[in-house]
């Protein structure tokens, strides 16, 4: 299913593509950016790509979506700051960027709070889903919801990670956020936060030991080249948030915006599916590569190593939205 939908979807891109200098230019082109590859197995990708092609097929003629992966258009901080001054329209944008905007979305990067895709689904798509994206909507950002990152893993080239001991001492790289400094902090391990423009080069002059992403960025992003181990480690899940400059939705006809926000929903419920198909294939590929891949060994230690990370941020969080978010979770 994953490998047909993808297919489509840039099969789609590269039909359009060569159609450009025949075909008559569309009433309304959208700019929609993200920082990693162009890859039909990146979640971002698959995401920008589903949106498009949704968005385009809704409204054929009139809306063209341009896409602008790769750092096109800036890292992830640049790119939100584009959607508040409307100068990009729309963004994919991992959750720990949006956190340092609206601080409530450090709920979402909070350690081993999600045992399940399933769960992080049912807690973003509902109500306290719609209380952070009302929060957000103060800072001129339309959320059109949260797609499928997958969880968050570690990787590095010092040791495989399956006790809290493991993490003491390695170099990893960290989002510039707290809530993550913090949880490395607390593993005993050493946080050097960095713009994702950086990393990879970092990986290869040894700046930093490792680093925690999702294994399909691993995969699309080329980094068991750089790295040996890849622990399961799944600390934390991995929201990645479409959204749209409110400026930007503001200009557009009535019909048009209640297009952009179905298109949206559509957009993540097949990008979710595409994401959760495509795992199995993701780790058979890094191991073919040559990465050692395991998993932890007893998740109730490092939950145990990481209590004070939620003391620190239930404050900035608001402790009636965390709890909610708890009994969400354990409902599910």
């Amino acid at each position: 299913m994953t490998m047909t939908f993808t297919r489509r979807v840039f099969g789609a891109v590269l039909t359009s593509v060569a159609l450009t200098g025949a075909a008559q230019a569309a009433e309304i082109e959208l700019k929609l950016a993200w920082l990693t590859a162009d890859s039909p197995t990146d979640p971002y990708a698959i995401a920008a790509h589903a949106f498009k092609d949704e968005l385009e097929a809704a409204l054929p003629g009139r809306v063209e979506v341009q896409l602008f992966p790769n750092r096109q258009l800036g890292d992830d901080k640049e790119i939100l700051e584009g959607l508040q001054f409307g100068t990009i329209d729309l963004g994919i944008i991992t959750n720990a960027v949006v956190a340092n905007l609206e601080p409530t979305y450090q709920l979402v990067d909070l350690p081993f709070l999600f045992g399940s895709a399933e769960q992080a689904h049912s807690v973003l798509d509902g109500e306290v889903g719609q209380q952070l994206a009302g929060n957000l909507s103060a800072h001129g950002v339309v959320s059109l919801g949260a797609a499928e990152g997958g969880f968050r893993n570690m990787i590095n080239n010092t040791r495989p990670v399956r006790t809290p001991e493991d993490v003491e001492g390695v170099k990893y790289r960290t989002m510039q956020n707290p809530v993550f400094i913090e949880m490395f902090s607390s593993l005993g391990g050493s946080p050097v936060p960095m713009a994702w423009g950086e990393v990879f080069t970092a990986m290869q002059q040894g700046t930093v030991d490792g680093l925690e992403i999702p294994a399909s960025v691993v995969n699309s992003n080329n980094y068991a080249d750089v790295t040996k181990y890849l622990s399961f480690t799944r600390h934390t899940y991995s929201a990645i948030h479409l959204l749209m400059s409110e400026r930007s939705l503001d200009r557009l006809p009535e019909d048009v915006q209640q297009a952009v926000m179905d298109a949206g929903r559509a957009a993540i419920a097949e990008q979710r599916k595409a994401v959760a198909a495509a795992e199995a294939d993701v780790v058979e590929a890094l191991k073919a590569q040559g990465m050692e891949i395991n998993d932890i060994e007893d998740v109730s230690a490092f939950r145990a190593k990481v209590g004070p990370v939620y003391e620190r941020f239930e404050p900035t969080i608001g402790a009636e939205l965390l709890a909610k978010a708890l009994a969400a979770v354990s409902s599910n």
